[in-house]
């Protein structure tokens, strides 16, 4: 399957995740987990076609299931509800993940993305990738900071 998104730079990290790809794939597709680490609220129906819809801080992320292969790769489409910048479905999320030992590779690209948007996004994804991280690890990651400084979304 093919995307076809505009060309630009995208943001791309690894990150080194402290539990099994089947515990963080649970994370990233259980709207109960991801609430743990990343939004007030989540609307996951993890299968393609299947909507993605996460009340943040600075918005609503709103976007489609295009891959889902447990517990291996998520992608999904990604953009914010009532922003022309970056409108929902917009720029493609591309999530997978690599068992090493008793710790996941968690390799995060994110394409699509207007050059303004850019910088915010890569900040976000590092935030919450780390509370993922304390998350899927069994631990509590606190309160997101980012609620009593929500960035503006795009």
């Amino acid at each position: 399957m093919t995307f076809a998104f505009p060309a630009t730079d995208a943001i791309d990290i690894e990150k080194r995740i402290r539990a099994r790809p089947e515990t963080v794939f649970a994370f990233l597709t259980d709207p109960a987990l991801y609430r743990t680490w990343k939004g007030r609220e989540a609307d996951l129906d993890a299968r393609p076609g299947g909507i993605y819809r996460v009340v943040m801080p600075g918005g609503i992320a709103l976007g489609e299931y295009h891959v889902v292969e447990p517990p291996r790769r998520v992608v999904f489409s990604w953009g914010w509800e009532g922003n022309p910048a970056v409108p929902p479905g917009s720029s493609l999320v591309e999530i997978s993940l690599v068992p090493e030992g008793a710790e996941t590779v968690l390799h995060l690209r994110h394409s699509g993305l207007p050059a303004g948007a850019m910088a915010q996004h890569d900040q976000g994804w590092w935030h919450y990738l780390a509370r993922l991280d304390v998350a899927a690890a069994g631990d509590d990651p606190g309160r997101d900071p980012f609620e009593d400084a929500a960035p503006p979304t795009g």
